[in-house]
């Protein structure tokens, strides 16, 4: 046997479970980018619609026109990288919801032939994050052109959505407080929204108020607990995927491993981190291109499985995450003591 990554879909559904009871009465919208976070899109995907997921987010279009594939024409799926007039135009034709954020995206929307159904339009408000998304200055100007847009069957107006840091709770309500005026003024110009959707994963879980009609959560869906935040337990999700090796040789106080740094596993964590072997947690003691040395135990043998992180493991992907994290801080530090030391500007980061 060679190393593998393993992908529970058994413990998948469990946390939908989770998601859809912590969220409720909102929906979840399951968040799919990056190949289902690495969990690949196929089989994250029809899991998730025979779990009853009826909302996917895609990010892009070509992620949404797979999405669509596997999950046939019954789940709304939302997409928001959007770089212009073909991007439009793609999800458009591929029967997706548009997330937009930038007025020049209305503007390549208008410009296009009148579409057989109007685009689904989920039209994004700056909170606060600058991640993209209207500023509160411009909203009159974009609510009027996406008005001409519906009149013109252009476009239908089926959201109102944002980001939002999750730095604080007082950022957080601050942020809350502009996308409510914004649901407000959209309204008062005789557009209200069919959902709206704010929270991630974090607020989605803590903040009832933030969950509105639909929530996103990609990380906790996965079992991927926030940098920085509450553990697996406390949110009541588990990881749902593992990364196994085997031993393929016993040389001394040592095994290999057939897995290494040019797989994926970095070689900064050597001997900083343990793995679960037959005998219990032993230290990785040094990650080669090609293969890894772990301590030995009593009775080790070639075909021994091993387990790097994840799922029965000593650490989980976030966990090493963090720890590489770390290094690069300390390996800053020793290379000039006169470089401040790195923080996030938004204090702890958590999951999406």
């Amino acid at each position: 046997m060679s190393a593998e990554y393993r992908v529970d879909l058994d413990a998948f559904a469990r946390n939908l479970a989770r998601v859809r009871e912590a969220v409720e009465p909102a929906r979840h919208m399951l968040v799919v980018k990056d190949d289902a976070y690495s969990h690949g899109l196929d089989r994250i995907v029809r899991r998730a619609v025979a779990e009853g997921v009826s909302w996917i987010g895609a990010f892009d279009v070509e992620t949404g026109r797979a999405v669509r594939a596997v999950a046939g024409p019954d789940v709304r799926i939302f997409v928001w990288l959007l770089g212009g007039a073909d991007d439009l135009a793609g999800g458009i034709a591929a029967d997706l919801d548009l997330g937009i954020g930038d007025e020049a995206l209305l503007a390549d929307l208008a410009a296009q032939d009148t579409p057989p159904s109007p685009a689904r339009v989920h039209l994004k408000i700056d909170t606060g994050l600058h991640r993209n998304g209207i500023r509160p200055e411009d909203w009159s100007r974009a609510l009027e052109t996406l008005s001409t847009l519906v009149g013109e069957g252009k476009a239908s107006f089926e959201g109102l959505w944002s980001h939002i840091a999750e730095a604080s709770d007082a950022d957080d309500d601050d942020a809350r407080e502009i996308f409510l005026a914004a649901r407000a003024a959209a309204v008062d110009a005789g557009l209200a929204p069919r959902f709206s959707h704010l929270a991630a994963s974090a607020a989605g879980f803590a903040r009832a108020p933030f969950r509105e009609d639909l929530v996103r959560v990609g990380a906790f869906s996965y079992g991927i607990r926030p940098a920085g935040g509450p553990g697996e337990q406390e949110l009541g999700i588990e990881p749902i995927s593992t990364l196994v090796a085997t031993v393929t040789a016993v040389e001394g106080d040592a095994v290999r491993l057939d897995l290494g740094s040019l797989h994926g596993l970095p070689s900064v964590l050597e001997g900083r981190f343990s793995v679960a072997t037959p005998a219990g947690p032993r230290r990785v003691l040094t990650i080669e291109p090609g293969s890894t040395l772990v301590e030995t135990w009593s009775e080790a043998a070639p075909g021994d499985i091993v387990t790097v992180w994840g799922r029965g493991g000593v650490a989980s992907a976030t966990d090493l995450a963090e720890l590489i994290d770390t290094i690069g801080e300390e390996i800053a530090l020793r290379v000039s003591p006169l470089v401040p030391r790195r923080y996030t500007t938004n204090g702890p980061r958590r999951a999406r």
